[in-house]
Parts: structure tokens; C-alpha cells; sequence
């Protein structure tokens, strides 16, 4: 016998997914995103600086030849498939249906972070960071500082500026007494147990994930500071589900769908700061 969702219930599905969904990505809000794109790759275009130069008298005026250049994103296509037997139900249980959807939505913002890291990971062909900050320390106040100072020295403008660590660096942010007292910031890092906002940078504290999240190796971690315009994510598929009728499996298949990528604007606004996470 032939199993028939109706309409209403896909797109209430859909909907619960797409609301998980943005609540996911960590990282989504602290780049630059192109939704909509049609083919495989993307062009983000890059500007260079200009030179304002001296006029004389009826003279005609000289062209600051602006040298304009491309990074390119490749998208690629993700699944979060999975079996259920809960849409035979003929009234779903809102929390199961709920569930799902967050584990879906989930697992693609995840995957979402992970294009973004991976791309401050693996510069292009020409790019190099505004500098790399490594200390046998973990991560403390005057490694913060260094990133913020090599970032002013190539002119990234204090504002939309992020960082990305993980729990061991958040660890040593707390542990550092110039941040986490309240003499020097108004960051109550030991009141509530997290570190916002420091030195102009909005911090992201990443998990230990699949995915592979930052890179480490053996017990330091790559982790990067950087303005929301030094990496750009391009989407082509912003996140949809399917839900059919898999009659060999006597089960449901939701499946949700996400084609995207990211690539390095310009890395002279990142800073790859490398720290000791057990130090």
C-alpha cells in the first residue's frame, strides 16, 4: 500500500527544520553570505586600495588603476538524511517531530561552521595571514592583544571582528586574571562562565566535533581571529528537507539538503593564533 504525506505536514516539517537551522551555525553570522547562488563556484570580488594623488591646474586627472581581484568558492552538496517511522502516525507528537528537526538542522549548521574554518584553514594560492600568533601558553590576554595589533597594522577597520576557539581556550581565557577580572573589563568571565566580548573581538567557543572543528595537533589548536569580511560562505541551497515514502525500508526518509561554500576573501584580516589548550 502506497504511504501519502500530506502537504500541511511536509511543510510544517520544513519549517521546524529551517527555524533549528538558524540557530545552529555558530559561525554563519560572522561572515560574509551570498545567498542564491546558481552553479558550482562563486566569485567573491575583492577591491584594492586606492592612492589619491595630486592634481595640478588643468591637468588631466590620473587613475588610481585600482587592481581588482577574485576569490572563488566552490559549492558542494550535503545530506542529513534519516529513517523514521513517526510520520505513520496519524497525529505527530510535536516534540518528536521537533527532535528531528534539530538533529537535521544540526548537523548541517555544523557542517556550515566547518566550510567556514576549513577555508581560514586552507588559504588560497596568494594569501597570507596578517600574521601568525603561536605562544606554548594557553590562551590569555596578551595573545588577544597581538591579534588585535596585527590586524590594525593592515588596516581592518575595529568593528565585526570574531574569534573562534574551543573549550580549552576558553579555559585559559578564564583563568587569566586580567580578563576575568572585573577591575580591568566589564566582561564577568567568572560570573557567568563565558567570555563575550574582549579586545573588539565577539568570541565563538567551538565543541569537539565530528566534523573535524579547529584544527589541532596534538595539544595545540589552530584557532583564528578575524573581521566578518575577510571570508565570505556562498549558498546555493539554503537548507530544505524531503520527506518520502522509502517502501523497501517500510519507512520514512527526511532528508535535509544544503549546498554551499566558503573560501578566504582576504586573509590579511585573519590572524591564526595557536595556543596550548592544556597549558
Amino acid at each position: 500500500m502506497s504511504k501519502v504525506l500530506s502537504s500541511v505536514a511536509v511543510t510544517e516539517f520544513d519549517s521546524l527544520v529551517k527555524h533549528a537551522y538558524q540557530n545552529a551555525g555558530l559561525l554563519r553570522g560572522a561572515v560574509t553570505v551570498r545567498n542564491n547562488v546558481v552553479g558550482d563556484t562563486y566569485k567573491f570580488r575583492n577591491m584594492g586600495k586606492g592612492l589619491a594623488n595630486q592634481k595640478s591646474t588643468s591637468d588631466l586627472v590620473t587613475p588610481m588603476d585600482i587592481s581588482h581581484d577574485f576569490a572563488v568558492a566552490t559549492l558542494q552538496n550535503w545530506n542529513a538524511p534519516e529513517y523514521t517511522d513517526m510520520f505513520d502516525a496519524q497525529t505527530v507528537n510535536f516534540d518528536e517531530k521537533q527532535e528531528l528537526a534539530s538533529t537535521i538542522a544540526s548537523s548541517l549548521g555544523r557542517r556550515s561552521d566547518q566550510l567556514v574554518i576549513d577555508a581560514m584553514a586552507t588559504l588560497p594560492a596568494g594569501q597570507a595571514y596578517a600574521d601568525t600568533v603561536t605562544t606554548a601558553a594557553n590562551l590569555n590576554t596578551a595573545t588577544i592583544v597581538k591579534a588585535q595589533v596585527a590586524l590594525r597594522k593592515q588596516g581592518v577597520p575595529n568593528a565585526n571582528l570574531y574569534a573562534v576557539v574551543e573549550a580549552g581556550g576558553l579555559g585559559g581565557m578564564l583563568n587569566d586574571n586580567k580578563l576575568s577580572n572585573f577591575d580591568y573589563n566589564n566582561v564577568k568571565a567568572l560570573v557567568t562562565g563565558e567570555v563575550d566580548t574582549f579586545a573588539g573581538f565577539k568570541f565563538i567557543v567551538m565543541e569537539d566535533r565530528a566534523e573535524g572543528g579547529l584544527p589541532e595537533a596534538g595539544n595545540v589548536v589552530d584557532s583564528f581571529f578575524f573581521s566578518q569580511d575577510s571570508v565570505g560562505l556562498a549558498v546555493g541551497i539554503d537548507m530544505k528537507t524531503d520527506v518520502d515514502w522509502i517502501a523497501d525500508r517500510t519507512s520514512w526518509l527526511c532528508n535535509g539538503m544544503l549546498k554551499a561554500g566558503a573560501v578566504s576573501r582576504d586573509a590579511s584580516g585573519i590572524v591564526k593564533v595557536q595556543y596550548d589548550k592544556t597549558a
